[in-house]
């Protein structure tokens, strides 16, 4: 897909005066439940009302939507308040439901991104529609199949496309329930900077508690837009009950992130510089998450030692690392003096560990 400047246009039609914001509720409950959110949201940010209609979960049994009448909710919800409406749409029947009821804005979720068949389907369904399409980040990261998404569309001649930045699985326990992985949509984002990038905080945070900074987060680093998952009665929800907040809580947090506007060379130097830095920011994070893992595994080997009655510092090793950086430094335009020192401080931090082990 060439860099297509066309593709950003719908949202400079939207007149914002502020980054777009998508909210409701992670699935559509009751026609009450979906007016009482639309009507509680009419006086927010919120121009976009959201609602899961279909929501197969990863495992049967539990509330899996409403279905085909829930369209019918965010239709009257439109009626009653002026707020665009959206939806996840899975298959070709889903979209034509979703043309039927004039949903504004369809996402395809990540589960459906990941497979180029699923989403060859859903353009070909959609194909020429003037509607808004979205497509989330597949499930593991992996740029290329989010892309290829976002090409068959095009194909399709969808010009009003964008993407949803809503983290990544991993096998690895972290603070998130989707890895961020921000450099991925950076990337994205570097490539196709006429695409508009939106953020789902409320799926990669989990918990509603984290969900302020990761929208702060996304501002810094020129996001276009957020979804947040939002709920009259958050607790009770009957899905994802813990990362949705209220229209409350939504108003407060949009009132008080820090928005950036490019607009005269003072500023822009600015907004610059604060995305670099976020930039920084993220990967100095991944870093000490990174040495942490690093530590464990060195206390695993200090444990080892210590059962075979083994000395800590093993120099043929040690000197084997150290030639083998400096040789991989090189390639990154890293001098041997930074590697040396970093590696020494590594070291010296991993015979710590191990020291502390023999000590006990």
């Amino acid at each position: 897909m060439k860099n297509n400047k066309n593709l950003g246009t719908w949202l400079n039609e939207m007149s914002l005066t502020h980054p777009l914001v998508i909210a409701g509720p992670c699935s559509a409950e009751s026609e009450e439940q979906v007016l009482k959110v639309a009507h509680q949201l009419k006086n927010t940010d919120a121009t976009v009302l959201r609602a899961g209609i279909w929501k197969p979960r990863t495992r049967p049994g539990n509330f899996e939507g409403v279905g085909e009448i829930g369209l019918k909710w965010l239709k009257r919800a439109k009626d009653e308040t002026g707020l665009l409406t959206a939806t996840e749409v899975a298959n070709p029947r889903h979209v034509e439901l979703a043309l039927k009821n004039d949903i504004d804005l369809l996402w395809i979720g990540a589960r459906s991104t990941v497979s180029p068949f699923i989403v060859q389907e859903i353009a070909e369904a959609l194909k020429g529609t003037d509607k808004i399409v979205l497509v989330k980040n597949p499930v593991n990261p992996d740029l290329a199949l989010w892309l290829g998404a976002v090409e068959r569309l095009h194909t399709s001649n969808i010009d009003k496309l964008g993407v949803i930045h809503r983290g990544f699985s991993t096998y690895e326990k972290t603070g998130y329930r989707n890895n961020p992985e921000w450099q991925i949509p950076i990337d994205l984002q570097n490539q196709f900077p006429d695409l508009p990038l939106i953020l789902d905080p409320s799926h990669i945070a989990g918990r509603r508690a984290i969900i302020f900074d990761l929208c702060q987060t996304a501002l810094d680093l020129n996001f276009d837009g957020l979804m947040i998952e939002t709920h009259h009665d958050p607790d009770n929800a009957w899905s994802d009950a813990k990362q949705q907040i209220t229209p409350e809580t939504l108003d407060q947090l949009t009132t008080d992130l820090t928005i950036r506007k490019e607009e005269g060379d003072a500023l822009e130097y600015l907004n610059k510089l604060a995305n670099l830095r976020t930039q920084i920011d993220i990967i100095d994070h991944k870093l000490t998450e990174i040495l942490g893992k690093r530590m464990k595994i060195a206390d695993g080997i200090g444990a080892l030692k210590k059962k075979n009655n083994v000395a800590i510092l093993q120099n043929k090793r040690w000197n084997g690392i150290l030639s083998k950086m400096i040789l991989e430094g090189k390639e990154f335009d890293l001098s041997e003096e930074f590697i040396l020192k970093i590696y020494k401080a590594i070291h010296q931090e991993s015979i710590n560990h191990q020291k502390r082990l023999y000590d006990e």
